[in-house]
């Protein structure tokens, strides 16, 4: 899995490997240039065979001297190219400085401000490509601090944004989003005010958790990864990425895949209970039981298959079911009942943890509104637990880890669903997967990834009812096939997204365990 970086991990790697004298500074200021200039190329093939006019916006620190070189070898294509500056040139960092006096010997350097960016725009309605080299990682407050120069780069933006020149490629991050959390640094968050919104962002060795994160995505438009030639990766979190160990099924019966019990709940409310009992299924768990209340066996035996159903009232019934030591894997939570669903975690915890080995626990939906409302059975989580909240559900059960999430980002490197999640699997000692587009899978010794249903990848379809009863199935299914937690969670999370995917337009929930096969085919399982 790919390495997601801070901007305090990308520096790091670059100060030690100039230290190691296997590159300097400068070097990898060209590199950098270069490669935003192949990325823009390769984006809009168009361009290359140009000249067209470039407006390039330097900041005060290195990515102002990535932006230099930029402008450079634009003018070397032959383009005709405006430079502005934000900042002193004598207070620019070294390397950036000598660029800085390289494009000197080849054109001049405006002043970044309001006036400057109006008159140019005005003047030059033809512009094609804006380089946004301001900030890039190295932002620490708002935009609208700045001098107001905002205000002109929303001209910029919504034209791009309405496909109409010019196109703005970010250099590194986008101007305004905290590297980090993928967070506008502001008072109300809004892009508009806080942000230059990019067509293209083109960063450099590893891409960064930012990129992934909240609003990362939008703001960056198209995501390139330029190799710089660092050495290594740093980071510790990861993109989660395709992987799949233990899916194919060589040999075996099928209790030797595992047996995955899905808890229902009553007369009317078994829908959400069979959507993850039939993600178990198509996952490859050998066997599924759901276990509704006795007064709904008829309407869920009417519904169900290939999955069978088992008839339990109470906690006193579910630890008799969990004697059978081929159960070894619950989904706790769908559909369930928030008084069904305290009663019967309760139990499966117990019983689970007393059995040696016990099975892994998903905990979803009114699982986890149980669990919010009684710390003693918050308690009784252990490290065999997958919890699996939407924002809402995390609020209930991290109400002051969700606040601070909530809160403006004021500085950077702003507070993240990275940092958020991380505490949460440290206080519940367990797995927490916390849902969105950037889906946030975190387990107590640290281990963290994010998989992120975003550019390529981005699956819209999946804001349908019911799409996460599915996935808590599918992380259900994967422990009953013997996945560690932290593997199951990370695995059904790409493949839901890649359901959603290949299916498309239309999808409901019903639709993503049949679109497994597909799927699976495709990846060669």
């Amino acid at each position: 899995m790919m390495e997601l970086l801070t901007a305090a991990q990308m520096r790091a790697l670059e100060a030690a490997a100039i230290a190691s004298g296997r590159v300097t500074g400068l070097e990898l200021m060209e590199r950098a240039g270069r490669g935003v200039v192949e990325a823009v190329f390769g984006t809009w093939p168009e361009l290359a065979a140009g000249p067209f006019r470039a407006v390039v916006l330097c900041g005060p620190g290195g990515n102002g001297g990535d932006g230099f070189v930029v402008a450079r070898l634009l003018r070397e294509w032959g383009w005709e190219v405006a430079v502005f500056l934000y900042g002193a040139p004598e207070r620019l960092p070294p390397d950036a400085r000598v660029n800085y006096e390289r494009w000197c010997g080849m054109g001049e350097v405006r002043g970044l401000s309001n006036r400057t960016l109006a008159d140019d725009a005005a003047a030059h309605p033809q512009t094609a490509l804006v380089v946004d080299a301001l900030f890039g990682l190295g932002l620490s407050r708002p935009m609208v601090d700045l001098g107001g120069v905002q205000d002109e780069l929303n001209f910029w933006q919504a034209a791009s944004r309405n496909g109409t020149a010019p196109r703005v490629v970010a250099v590194d991050v986008p101007s305004g989003l905290c590297a980090d959390s993928g967070r506008y640094l502001g008072q109300d968050g809004n892009p508009a005010d806080n942000a230059i919104l990019a067509n293209l962002t083109v960063t450099f060795h590893r891409a960064k958790r930012g990129h992934m994160l909240a609003q990362g995505p939008l703001g960056s438009g198209r995501l390139v990864v330029c190799d710089i030639g660092l050495p290594g990766g740093g980071g510790d979190v990861h993109l989660v990425a395709p992987g799949w160990p233990g899916l194919t099924k060589h040999a075996g019966h099928k209790y030797g895949h595992g047996h995955a019990l899905v808890l229902s709940g009553g007369v009317g409310k078994g829908g959400a209970a069979r959507l993850a009992a039939r993600g178990a299924l198509r996952i490859g768990a050998g066997v599924v039981t759901v276990a509704v209340p006795p007064a709904a066996l008829i309407e869920n035996a009417a519904r169900l298959d290939a999955v069978m159903v088992r008839a339990v009232g109470d906690a006193a019934g579910l630890a008799t079911v969990l004697q059978d030591q081929r159960i070894n894997a619950l989904c706790v939570g769908p559909g369930l009942g928030v008084r069904r669903a305290a009663e019967l975690l309760g139990a499966a915890l117990k019983v689970r943890h007393e059995c040696a080995p016990y099975g892994g626990v998903v905990v979803d939906a009114d699982g986890l509104t149980a669990l919010a409302g009684d710390a003693g059975l918050f308690a009784q989580l252990h490290g065999g637990c997958v919890l699996t909240p939407h924002g809402g559900e995390f609020a209930r059960l991290f109400p002051d880890l969700a606040a601070k999430l909530a809160e403006p980002a004021l500085r950077g490197p702003a507070y993240s669903k990275v940092d958020a999640c991380r505490e949460a699997a440290v206080r519940a000692g367990c797995v927490v997967l916390l849902k969105g587009a950037d889906t946030v899978i975190a387990a107590p010794d640290g281990r963290c990834s994010i998989h992120s249903a975003a550019y390529e990848r981005s699956a819209p379809w999946l804001a349908t009812a019911g799409s996460g009863d599915v996935l808590a199935g599918f992380i259900c299914g994967l422990l009953a096939r013997g996945f560690a937690p932290m593997q199951a969670a990370e695995t059904a999370a790409w493949l839901h997204a890649e359901c959603a995917r290949s299916f498309g337009p239309g999808l409901i929930a019903e639709d993503l365990p049949e679109e497994l096969p597909k799927v699976f085919r495709a990846l060669g399982v």
